[in-house]
């Protein structure tokens, strides 16, 4: 869903807002589903720079996860207050073949993971970077 153009979320084209609208949720989303009690700040960015890299969006997703009580922020590390969510790989996870880019470290693909929620679709990601993504391995 990202498209590396940070302007792209603040366009005042007459579809932009619903974009970042739909940005933010598919980024408080993920931020749901994270498989870990406690992150630094800098790492809960990595994350939501895989759904959009404006700053501006960025502060407005954290704000959000906060006032939604999914997250809480103290000296520059993130708590992660989740009911049970997480991302179930059998069900939630598709893998595609073809030629990709990883959202996370920008490495050629022949095989893209995805995540599939409710609010989007989140990827391509690498094998490694999908378990990073969600919090699974550090």
């Amino acid at each position: 869903m990202t498209d590396g153009d940070p302007a792209a979320d603040e366009t005042p084209d007459g579809d932009a807002p619903q974009r970042r609208a739909a940005k933010r949720e598919l980024a408080l989303t993920l931020i749901e589903h994270l498989e870990t009690d406690e992150l630094p700040l800098s790492a809960v960015i990595d994350r939501i720079e895989t759904v959009t890299t404006s700053p501006s969006l960025t502060r407005e997703i954290l704000d959000t996860a906060e006032k939604r009580g999914l997250i809480e922020r103290e000296d520059g590390r993130i708590q992660v207050r989740r009911g049970g969510s997480f991302v179930r790989f059998d069900q939630q996870v598709v893998a595609r073949d073809g030629e990709f880019t990883c959202q996370r470290c920008g490495a050629g693909l022949s095989t893209g993971h995805f995540i599939v929620f409710e609010t989007g679709e989140l990827g391509p990601f690498g094998s490694a970077c999908i378990r990073k993504v969600v919090g699974r391995d550090d």
